[in-house]
């Protein structure tokens, strides 16, 4: 190449580069009149968004290692190789056709009454493997279940009503003699709309009666109230993971800056009360340690401009629009815990309403990043199922739980004697209040409402009724109205409060708890026995039971349920959420 040529193809790209330079952006040195891009204009007083933006997402972390399934399981017995993995159970073995023997890897006081809640019902193993879809149940398996409960599925009308039919070949014949021939589960929104059904006569009875009509059913001679005790609790969530949450003092003043006893005094009826703790008191061991923050707006305050946010943040406020025993005007507490934080701390949180699988689903895998609206009605009378399931080592819903908070549970939840594990719970209790997971509002009472001559009206504190008990009179059918649409009907993998009361009357457990209490009793399995140190359980299960599809009732059927909850390596392991978190967080999935 010639050094004319050479000398034109050097101009040539100076005069490229300079075009290039000339249309560049400057993004280094600022000047006086023109301040660099990522500086914030100077103003008097700079709005709370533009010095504090809401992240849409939670920061990027590394990608843990994926977890490995460790169970082996051969059709009478599933077991891991040893504990390490974290979880209560060692081994479930079929010891022969009517005996199960579950060794534990830990002493779980709380065995038996794991066992009864509905979550753990029993399923064939037959239609277990039958109804197995590539990711999730298929619609038979979702909506089509076949237990051994008192009332076999009919017909779900999508969107109206579920009805349900008398089980002929019921084990307990005795029991189902005098029951309604066919129970109906209806549903609205609204209390007003059941009350209105109610006293027209078209519904035999409604769950959570309004604050407001408590006295209008107490004093209508066609109808009965029946309290329900309140083993519930209403909490205000965020999740660590998203900032302002990231930050323990954000959380303190949230927790210092809602005034809790305006809103039950406000929305909720008369019995219930301000949360001093998660857990409600009349569970044992509670209420050991110290009571929650005093309502102190001018400290919250102080709190939050320490933490970097003297002029508060924007954030969400989710909720789903279902009533619950322990939120029974959901849209004006939203509101007005929406107006609270504005009111005492300056935080702007925008309302949105989601639907209630969803909700469920995101608020449960920790992907909402502001404050969630959610709570909690005992499934069983035992400390394990209120803390262990919302603040354990492995939930998701409020981020990241400290070991200050999981390691007592751990410890506790083998404890059997309940005035030595008060100092261990103890720990817990102050360990929740000073990390603020969540902020604990009240124990709503609530109620059911009944015609006056429905026989055995009921209103479990568990929220488990059981309508083979109940009749209307002289009536064959028994319409009862709650608040929401199941959402499938494969509870194993459920946590819906009205999908669980569906599948309470058409499957069953090991045991069940007695009519409107927390007592025990028997069901498909006649006894439990326990060694010494309640570290392997020995279960005696009911002969001639059979289930809906015509099949015998057998150990493998107790093994094979627990396989697709508990081990991730099983190709039964699917379900409508795929969480199973009730498994999880109760019992611990068998994978490291």
């Amino acid at each position: 190449m010639n050094r004319k040529l050479l000398a034109l193809l050097a101009t040539s790209l100076l005069v490229l580069s300079l075009v290039l330079a000339a249309c560049a952006q400057p993004t280094a040195t600022p000047t006086p009149e023109q301040p660099a891009a990522t500086e914030i204009p100077e103003t008097p007083e700079p709005p709370a968004v533009t010095e504090m933006p809401t992240p849409t997402q939670a920061p990027a972390e590394e990608t843990p290692p994926p977890k490995v399934p460790i169970a082996t399981y051969d059709g009478r017995s599933l077991s891991v190789p040893d504990c390490d993995y974290g979880g209560y159970i060692k081994s479930i073995e079929a010891t022969d056709d009517y005996t199960v023997t579950f060794t534990l890897c830990k002493p779980d006081p709380a065995f038996e009454v794991k066992l009864a809640f509905g979550v753990f019902s029993i399923y064939p193993k037959e239609w277990i493997e039958a109804t197995t879809g590539p990711t999730t149940r298929t619609s038979e398996g979702l909506e089509k279940p076949v237990g051994t409960g008192p009332y076999i599925l009919q017909e779900w009308r999508r969107g109206e009503s579920v009805v349900l039919v008398k089980n002929p070949n019921y084990w307990n014949q005795e029991l189902i003699k005098n029951a309604p021939e066919t129970l109906v589960f209806r549903w609205s929104t609204e209390s007003a709309a059941r009350l209105l059904e109610l006293q027209a006569g078209t519904i035999d009875g409604f769950d959570n009666v309004g604050p407001e009509d408590f006295e209008v059913v107490k004093n209508d001679p066609n109808l009965q109230l029946v309290i329900r005790p309140a083993l519930n609790v209403f909490y205000i969530g965020m999740t660590n993971t998203y900032p302002p949450f990231d930050n323990i003092k954000v959380r303190q003043a949230i927790a210092m800056g809602i005034d809790r006893q305006r809103i039950v005094d406000t929305f909720y009826p008369p019995g219930s009360e301000v949360a001093s703790h998660f857990t409600p008191c009349a569970i044992p061991n509670g209420c050991a340690g110290e009571p929650w923050y005093e309502f102190n707006p001018e400290a919250a305050r102080a709190l939050l401009a320490e933490a970097g946010y003297p002029n508060g943040f924007k954030t969400k406020l989710y909720y789903r629009d279902v009533v619950r025993g322990y939120l029974p005007q959901v849209a004006n507490v939203a509101q007005d815990i929406q107006a609270q934080l504005k009111e005492n701390l300056n935080i702007e949180a925008e309302i949105v309403v989601m639907e209630s699988g969803a909700f469920l689903e995101a608020s449960a895998s920790g992907k909402l990043d502001g404050f969630h609206l959610l709570g909690w009605t005992g499934d069983y009378p035992h400390i394990t199922n209120f803390l262990d399931y919302h603040f354990g080592k492995e939930t998701q819903q409020f981020g990241k739980i400290p070991p200050e908070i999981y390691e007592p549970l751990i410890e506790g939840g083998q404890i059997a004697d309940v005035e030595k594990a008060a100092p261990v719970y103890e720990r817990a209790n102050n360990a929740i209040r000073e990390f603020v997971p969540m902020v604990p509002v009240a124990h709503g009472a609530s109620a059911a409402a009944y015609r006056a001559d429905v026989v055995n009206p009921q209103a479990s504190p568990l929220g488990n009724e059981r309508f083979v008990f109940s009749k209307g009179g002289d009536r064959d059918t028994f319409i009862f109205m709650q608040n929401a649409e199941p959402i499938s009907l494969f509870c194993a993998d459920e946590t819906d409060g009205e999908t669980l009361r569906v599948c309470e009357q058409i499957t069953e457990a090991l045991f069940a708890f007695k009519i409107n209490s927390t007592e025990l009793e028997p069901a498909l399995a006649e006894s439990c026995e326990p060694n010494a140190n309640l570290t392997q359980w020995v279960c005696t299960l009911r002969r001639g039971v059979k289930f809906h599809d015509g099949s015998d009732f057998t150990a493998e059927d107790v093994v094979a349920t627990f396989n697709m909850g508990l081990n991730p390596g099983s190709p039964t392991h699917v379900g409508n959420t795929n969480l199973w978190e009730y498994y999880d967080y109760l019992w611990g999935l068998m994978w490291k």
